[in-house]
């Protein structure tokens, strides 16, 4: 089917011999000899000098052509022609006709390695104009456009081209993933045989020669049956590197493929590439029964055409995947919403089991939780079942794991290949144990190959390479393999496990909630017993407190004593502070955690209305907000009770003077300043109001200390934020 290899003919043998070494290891790019029905002459890029040839140049071309100026010996200016020639794959111009002794030519210009090629073949006595190649390839577009889907495409394609090329067979041939070449669609002369549906071993076309039909896309050989005709001078091929010939028409052929065309059957044969994204897709194959060759225009028109086709094969292709996996989508939505409302139970997954057996179209289905949790189809028994769970596991990680030949891959399913030839497992990310399992039962299929792929041709020690022989179609059985899994099938499963692994996270996150959500209830019930608790408790305090101050004031009437009245006033402004600090408490809607500034303002404000209306201008605070526990800041608060009293009594004798209260915090630390511009004449002592400020303050495991204010006093409390 190909450019097969021979090696490179040495310098000392004949050419055309081939070298026994082996067809894949041949550099067919480097020939060092073309076709004859065409000339190739070879100048130095600088001088347009002519220093090599090829072909029946003085028979066809010119006496004398060795040495001469190229441009001359063409009768064109090449100079500003070839500036436009780019070196490298592609590089290629054609110029203007040549004319020869007896014939014109068709002259195609290459760069290479400070060397200019001139290719010159034989050209067209009645060439179609542009304008109708122009019509031909639109309509064999829109013909190509207009099929439904590949096959019909392919089988459309081999009629266009055989149109084209006026050959006696033309196949549509495709390159399988393992190499081998399959052909999709013919159009033949009914005295050919067919090779419809047949397969031709990888082997048959080598990487080498794929790899000069991506870069050369129509390649011909008129007859089988040339002779090489090789570079002269003999000295130029000897002193230079081998020519790379890999962009010319007229390169020459290994005579391993020459022979292979001949074992076919055919005396002209013709190859233009199918190539996808710079993948070779394929191949159009032309055969003929007699020399036949395509002049430039054909090829070109080819060459077009090819690319339109490989354009549309991707459409078909993708078209084709599209609905698939547009298919999959839908039944992948339905399926997941399903299970979206049942929770994602084992009982909802192995409900949906059959379900998700049809999505993939596998025969089989199974999900693995440490035991079979559900099963839909034909799947293998549990035991092997399970133990292929744990297999499958470690491979399907990263990456949904897929074969189609499982068996190849693990002996042990040899066992259940009618059941699970095909396997294809997933696991949801995140840590799941459910492993999902897909099987597709083993499909016989009977192969036709173009001869036995398995018989190598032998080989004697020193004896020419030579290929196959046989072209008789040759059946092989295929077993131990299912119908492949696509890459939509891959996504599917992907999307499934993802879908699933975050169904289940979803589900747990909602039962979490839900007992996050109880367990708030729960609390807020206790808070509610909580306050009310406390509330009774501040009311019974109140109580008290308004109990002992009644008593107090009628025991100071009573007794007639001025001294003990106003002990006895004092003792009532005292407990008329704690009973302050413990309702401004209790109005909290926090009691475990208050904002302390906050609180202060409030009891000072309290406070004021019982100190008195004149008080009320004389008060000035900076209170920062702070957050402490509940139980600090009722100390705190009669420290600063107490504080305020002090000044009021001290520092004025009673009267109203200014007061100022700043809360600032550094770090962990609370720092209160409490000033006065009074006499200044106040320090702590061994009354009651201080021994209990000493005792709160110890408490909280803070510090007083007290400065002159010049005038007044300032006291200053810091304690730790946090006890």
């Amino acid at each position: 089917m190909s450019d097969s290899p021979a090696a490179l003919p040495s310098r000392s043998a004949p050419f055309g011999a081939a070298d026994p070494t082996g067809c894949d290891r041949e550099p067919i790019h480097i020939p060092g000899a073309i076709q004859p029905y065409g000339l190739l002459l070879v100048a130095d890029t600088a001088s347009l000098t002519v220093v090599a040839g090829a072909g029946a140049l003085e028979q066809r071309l010119a006496g004398e052509w060795l040495g001469r100026n190229l441009s001359e010996l063409l009768g064109q200016d090449l100079t500003a022609l070839l500036g436009e020639v780019q070196p490298g794959p592609g590089g290629i111009l054609h110029g203007a006709q040549v004319q020869g002794v007896g014939e014109r030519f068709d002259l195609h210009l290459h760069r290479l390695s400070g060397l200019i090629m001139a290719e010159l073949e034989p050209a067209a006595h009645s060439p179609m104009s542009a304008a109708q190649t122009l019509v031909a390839l639109n309509n064999a577009g829109l013909a190509f456009d207009r099929t439904a889907n590949l096959q019909t495409l392919c089988d459309h394609a081999a009629v266009v081209f055989r149109q084209i090329t006026g050959f006696d067979r033309v196949l549509i041939y495709r390159f399988l993933d393992d190499g081998a070449g399959a052909v999709l669609a013919e159009a033949r002369d009914p005295a050919l045989p067919s090779f419809l549906n047949h397969r031709f071993p990888a082997s048959d076309v080598p990487a080498q020669a794929r790899r000069l039909y991506i870069r050369n896309l129509v390649r011909v050989i008129p007859d089988i049956h040339y002779s090489p005709a090789p570079l002269r001078p003999a000295a130029f091929d000897q002193a230079q590197p081998a020519l790379d010939m890999s962009d010319l028409v007229l390169r020459s052929v290994s005579p391993v493929h020459l022979q292979y065309m001949r074992n076919m059957g055919v005396d002209a044969s013709a190859s233009i590439s199918i190539v996808q994204d710079g993948r070779l897709w394929g191949l159009v194959a032309c055969h003929n029964r007699t020399p036949r060759g395509m002049t430039y225009e054909a090829r070109a028109a080819c060459s077009t055409l090819a690319s339109g086709l490989a354009r549309q094969i991707r459409a078909k292709e993708e078209a084709e995947d599209y609905r698939d996996r547009l298919r999959m989508r839908g039944v992948e939505d339905s399926i997941l919403a399903r299970l979206q409302e049942q929770g994602f139970e084992p009982a909802a997954l192995a409900d949906a089991a059959e379900e998700l057996r049809q999505t993939i179209r596998a025969d089989g289905f199974a999900i693995v939780n440490g035991h079979v949790a559900a099963r839909a189809g034909q799947v293998p028994p549990e035991g092997a079942l399970l133990g292929l769970a744990d297999w499958a596991r470690q491979r399907a990680v990263a990456e949904p794991f897929r074969s189609h030949a499982l068996s190849a891959v693990l002996p042990a399913a040899a066992a259940y290949r009618d059941l699970g030839s095909g396997l294809l497992a997933a696991l949801p990310p995140g840590g799941s144990e459910v492993l999902l399992l897909w099987f597709r039962a083993e499909k016989l299929e009977v192969v036709n190959w173009a001869g036995n792929p398995h018989k190598a041709v032998p080989l004697e020690p020193g004896a020419t390479l030579n290929p196959r022989t046989s072209f008789e179609a040759w059946s092989e059985t295929v077993r131990g393999q299912s119908e492949p899994w696509s890459l939509a099938d891959l996504a599917s499963a992907r999307r499934l496990a993802a879908g699933i692994a975050t169904g289940r996270q979803q589900e747990k996150l909602r039962r979490l909630n839900r007992e996050l959500d109880a367990a708030l209830a729960d609390r807020e019930t206790l808070l509610r017993q909580k306050d009310f608790l406390m509330k009774e408790v501040n009311h019974r305090v109140q109580n008290s407190l308004q109990l002992v101050s009644s008593y107090l004031g009628l025991q100071a009437r009573d007794s007639g004593d001025e001294r003990l009245a106003d002990y006895v006033a004092e003792a009532q402004r005292r407990l008329a502070a704690v009973s302050l600090v413990h309702r401004r408490l209790y109005r909290d809607e926090h009691l475990e955690t208050i904002d302390l500034g906050r609180y202060l303002e409030e009891l000072c404000a309290d406070l004021l209305v019982s100190l008195g209306e004149a008080w009320k201008q004389q008060m000035r605070l900076d209170l920062a907000p702070m957050l402490i526990s509940a139980d600090r800041a009722i100390s705190l608060g009669l420290v600063v009770t107490e504080l305020l009293i002090n000044a009021g009594k001290h520092a004025y004798g009673g009267a109203a003077g200014p007061l100022s209260l700043s809360l600032e915090q550094h770090g962990g630390t609370a720092r209160l300043v409490v000033a006065d511009r009074g006499t200044g004449n106040f320090r702590q002592g061994r009354g009651f109001g201080s021994m209990m400020m000493r005792a709160m303050l110890e408490k909280l495991e803070g510090s007083i200390d007290y400065a002159d204010g010049g005038p007044g006093l300032r006291a200053y409390v810091s304690l730790p934020v946090e006890g």
